[in-house]
């Protein structure tokens, strides 16, 4: 694990929170070193943005920004609400050091209780693994 990968995982360690994570609003957010949530599976932790994994590889959650039915949007909400929940009573990023190819960090998020949030979120239908075919969310 790099030094920064390492300093990541020791300033996110975070004890019990009393709200969820906020939602990502505004831009310059590496600039402004945000912690915050844009969906499901992606989000921003001290500015730098990631994709979560799970504990047997990647998570994929439904599509907020561009959903391809009705069905997924609200999928997409409750599971962005669900992670920002989760992770609001305290969690561990831990970066694989590796991004994908939108050259997001690749990162588990270990919550407080010890769960894997890729695998909870999958665990209630909020999220599949990845990869995949097809949108469940929308029945294709």
């Amino acid at each position: 694990m790099t030094r920064v990968a390492l300093l990541l995982v020791l300033l996110s360690t975070s004890p019990a929170l009393a709200d969820p994570l906020s939602i990502c609003e505004g831009g310059h957010r590496a600039e402004r070193k945000l912690t915050c949530i844009v969906d499901g599976d992606t989000g921003w932790e001290h500015g730098v943005k990631w994709r979560l994994l799970g504990s047997t590889g990647g998570v994929d959650a439904p599509e907020l920004s561009k959903p391809e039915c009705p069905a997924e949007k609200r999928q997409a909400i409750a599971a962005r609400d669900r992670l920002r929940e989760l992770m609001g009573a305290g969690y561990s990023f831990i970066p694989s050091g590796n991004p994908d190819r939108y050259g997001r960090m690749l990162a588990q998020i270990q919550l407080a209780d010890g769960r894997d949030a890729g695998d909870v979120l999958m665990s209630e239908g909020l999220a599949q693994p990845w990869p995949n075919r097809g949108n469940k969310w929308c029945e294709r």
